[in-house]
């Protein structure tokens, strides 16, 4: 779409001219931050990835599910979020909560089970692609992805070349697989998305930092709520799939909040054996009301418990018992504030060494 190339010729002239500037900018994450508490309804972001491939548990969901939580959607007065406001808006609070839909990989199941039911719809999306298995078996080729990318309702985002364990590369062989992509996207589509999702929501703080002077935004795989505080290139969202689709469960996640906070550290998300467990330490606003009603699970030691909190004031430090098993250490805190449910979680990337 010729606006969709105007807009990312712009953003690369601008980004090339303050490039120094956006270093120094990024060297932190909390600088990113608006830093202060801004009552944002926020943007719920749900990712996909397989439609009706039910031999795919883990990353399938039914199209008869997926109507169903549409369609929820739109009964509890939920909005679906356009991503062409995204990068502009993002520093602006939401008055009212919005829901994001997005879609990982560019699977051929997406283009013939999902694509014709959004675009009859009109919901907005975002579909992250791969550039190295396009026009595979099982994935979409490029007259697809560009069929989506020339509608009204569909926003390519970039998920890397070869969608492998990027955080297991070196640092030249990570840098490459993004610059592969990125010049593999200007020849087929005229530009470079964007808007970023970390293949398996894995990234370390090089990795971070990287990706923060190439993009406006990018995404995890850690479930919350994005506000105005949330860090631009570690963004969350809610996976669905069969497991974590069931209804009962979704009209209950739709409706969290954003649970804002100042800082959260360790801002390194990969961890090895010398740093493992870390300590979590989360600096919240003095405006948040009702902060020591949080209840907070993790996976340390490969099963989910409950975690050991202790407060000094609005600083909340995690305790964990044990060494998080690899691959992924989670972290998943939930606030009742007067019966609004407020929810964010994290992720720690563990690394055999």
């Amino acid at each position: 779409m010729i606006i969709k190339k105007i807009l990312s010729l712009a953003a690369s002239i601008i980004s090339l001219v303050i490039l120094q500037l956006l270093f120094i900018h990024n060297s932190n994450s909390e600088e990113n931050n608006s830093k202060y508490y801004s009552n944002d309804s926020g943007i719920l972001s749900l990712m996909y990835h397989r439609f009706n491939e039910n031999k795919y548990p883990s990353t399938n969901i039914r199209m008869d599910i997926f109507d169903e939580q549409m369609q929820t959607i739109k009964n509890s007065g939920y909005q679906f979020y356009n991503p062409k406001y995204f990068i502009n808006e993002f520093d602006k609070p939401k008055k009212e909560k919005k829901i994001l839909l997005t879609i990982d990989d560019g699977f051929k199941s997406f283009y013939n089970e999902a694509w014709p039911y959004l675009k009859k719809h009109k919901i907005p999306f975002i579909l992250f692609v791969s550039t190295e298995p396009v026009g595979k078996s099982g994935y979409m080729n490029w007259d697809e992805i560009k069929e989506i990318e020339e509608s009204e309702f569909g926003f390519i985002g970039h998920h890397s070349h070869t969608h492998e364990y990027l955080i297991d590369m070196k640092d030249n062989d990570f840098i490459n697989d993004i610059e592969t992509a990125t010049k593999i996207f200007k020849e087929k589509i005229g530009y470079s998305p964007q808007i970023f999702s970390y293949p398996f929501g894995e990234y370390s703080l090089y990795m971070k930092k990287y990706i923060s002077k190439n993009f406006e935004i990018a995404f995890g795989q850690h479930s919350g709520i994005i506000d105005v505080n949330k860090d631009k290139f570690e963004l969350p969202r809610f996976p669905i799939n069969e497991k974590y689709g069931e209804i009962k469960r979704f009209k209950s996640l739709i409706n969290y909040l954003p649970l804002e906070y100042k800082s959260i550290k360790p801002e390194e998300k990969k961890i090895i054996n010398k740093n493992n467990p870390p300590e979590l330490i989360i600096e919240f606003f003095n405006e948040q009301k009702n902060i020591r009603n949080i209840t907070c699970y993790s996976n340390d030691g490969g099963n989910w418990k409950k975690s050991n909190l202790s407060f000094n004031d609005n600083i909340l430090t995690i305790n964990f018992d044990e060494k998080f098993i690899p691959r992924r250490g989670r972290i998943n805190c939930s606030l009742n504030d007067n019966g609004k449910w407020r929810w964010f979680g994290t992720q720690f990337v563990v690394i055999k060494n």
